[in-house]
């Protein structure tokens, strides 16, 4: 049985004292067994938040990553420099750094190969824009996304992925796709590592939904057969995180 997973995504939100009181105020509520804990926070707040979540089983994650080791790139961070950190998950592909910093699929495949090198655990975000979905292309334009992304990438290394599908129009709106539209697009999704590798690995990869997850709708959605836990973006700013991380209580 697939583990869940329940990250938080930070965005461009908290500094770092304010992250360390959050996640001490969090620290003991989100001890769910059943459940993979993960806050991706901003650059400037790994290190603190790393420190103050020490001997708890809260995993720290970036929200960014560059694909060289080292060098004249102003402003990125390395692979290295995450690990050394203390860092163990980082989302790459977010539909914001794709929409605002033009990331390709292309660069995220040389980013998924870099993470993967160093042992940090990837979170691929896939997901449409509300035209995109009207028109009828979401698979065919997820389906894209994920192939480019895995391009090279070895059937024992898929295993230590994760996949988040947020449809971009559920993202900090409120509107929440329906469990059925959710599952819908999760369970193809796994249908596509099926295509791409084989049913065993199709049925081991987890994948996450994302897109307004709050405590009230948590636990149906993590009910569906190919819903591992999700991507939570703005209600994991808050205490109430730990109702979502332990929506199975």
């Amino acid at each position: 049985m697939r583990r869940k997973v329940i990250a938080g995504n930070w965005k461009m939100n908290m500094t770092p004292s304010q992250a360390v009181k959050l996640v001490t105020e969090l620290r003991p509520n989100v001890n769910n067994p059943d459940v993979d804990v993960v806050f991706c926070v901003p650059s400037i707040d790994i290190v603190p938040v790393v420190e103050a979540v020490k001997g708890s089983n809260i995993h720290i994650g970036a929200e960014n990553v560059y694909y060289q080791e080292k060098g004249a790139f102003t402003g990125e961070l390395s692979p290295e420099m995450l690990v050394d950190a203390g860092v163990s998950h980082v989302i790459i592909g977010h539909s914001e750094r794709r929409m605002y910093f033009n990331e390709s699929n292309t660069v995220l495949n040389l980013k998924m190969h870099k993470v993967l090198e160093h042992g940090i655990i990837p979170i691929l975000c896939c997901g449409e824009t509300l035209e995109q979905r009207e028109k009828g292309i979401t698979l065919d334009f997820i389906k894209e996304q994920i192939v480019e992304a895995y391009v090279g990438v070895t059937k024992e290394q898929v295993l230590h992925t994760i996949v988040a599908y947020e449809p971009i129009w559920a993202i900090g709106t409120g509107k929440v796709a329906t469990t059925a539209q959710a599952q819908e697009v999760c369970g193809f999704i796994r249908t596509v590592f099926e295509e791409l590798y084989d049913k065993e690995t199709a049925d081991q990869i987890r994948i996450l939904y994302g897109g307004s997850v709050n405590a009230s709708n948590a636990a149906e959605l993590f009910a569906q057969p190919d819903i591992d836990g999700g991507l939570v973006g703005g209600a994991s700013l808050k205490p109430d995180f730990a109702d979502i991380v332990n929506y199975n209580k």
